[in-house]
């Protein structure tokens, strides 16, 4: 496969910043969120059932690890990736994808809305769509602001705000079905500063639940006017249900019928 074939405008910016993302994720500030992120990714896409599960960008990160689809797989422009691609081209046909993870894809590309669409184009109808990304009403958004942008990633990052992102998910006919905030801790570049402020995990989210620095999100692919065809199994189990004896007053049964 030739390795350029899929690789967009945009590739170069959106490749350097996943590198530099990839390599944050290794320090103790980066590790925390990773940890964080990671638990959710699996209680996300654990229940998630089909024929073909993708996750596009960071191959050195298994976002997928607890989803039983057996056909999964990893599209990325850094190293690593079984298929190299940019989030805005997927080499995918339309509609052959039941879930979709995008791990602060959003955040590092120049065009985030048309990567979603990208994303609806791919995934069939009641396919999963979980993402990741900097909750823009946050301490870590507090800090972004005073970064400099040659700090690297995620300070150089564009974040996408829950709001906006629910829009742009609404606009493509996605509807949330689960999500939740997280990293409540300041960013504290320090593993020992981050541990003593653990405490905060359980207090932000009783009482400033929506101030996380990171969420994840998931939503699935309605298609109105679609008819979702009900297994034969359970057909089958209705009508025996229906003609089931009934038993009456006088101790004898009749049959009910359709």
């Amino acid at each position: 496969m030739d390795r350029r074939s899929f690789v967009s405008e945009s590739a170069p910016k959106y490749n350097g910043g996943r590198r530099t993302l990839a390599q944050w994720f290794e320090t103790a500030q980066g590790r925390y969120v990773l940890d964080w992120e990671r638990t959710q990714f699996d209680l996300a896409t654990e229940d998630v059932f089909g024929y073909r599960a993708a996750q596009a960008g960071l191959p050195g990160v298994d976002f997928l690890r607890q989803n039983r689809i057996p056909f999964r797989f990893v599209l990325a422009l850094e190293p690593g990736a079984a298929v190299t691609a940019d989030a805005l081209q997927l080499p995918l046909a339309a509609l052959s994808i039941d879930l979709l993870a995008l791990p602060h894809v959003l955040e590092f590309h120049n065009h985030p809305d048309q990567v979603l669409r990208e994303a609806e184009r791919v995934l069939r109808p009641e396919g999963q769509l979980v993402i990741s990304g900097f909750n823009t009403l946050s301490l870590w958004r507090l800090r972004q602001q005073f970064a400099p942008r040659a700090a690297g990633a995620p300070w150089d990052a564009r974040f996408v705000g829950l709001l906006k992102l629910r829009e742009w998910l609404r606009l493509l006919g996605f509807e949330l079905n689960g999500g939740k905030f997280g990293c409540y801790a300041p960013p504290f570049a320090s593993a020992d500063w981050l541990a003593r402020a653990a405490f905060l995990e359980q207090a932000g989210g009783r009482w400033w639940p929506h101030l996380g620095g990171v969420y994840v999100v998931r939503a699935v692919k309605r298609v109105h006017g679609m008819r979702l065809v009900t297994p034969a199994w359970r057909k089958e189990r209705a009508r025996r249900r229906a003609l089931a004896a009934i038993p009456q007053r006088n101790g004898s049964t009749r049959q009910q019928h359709e």
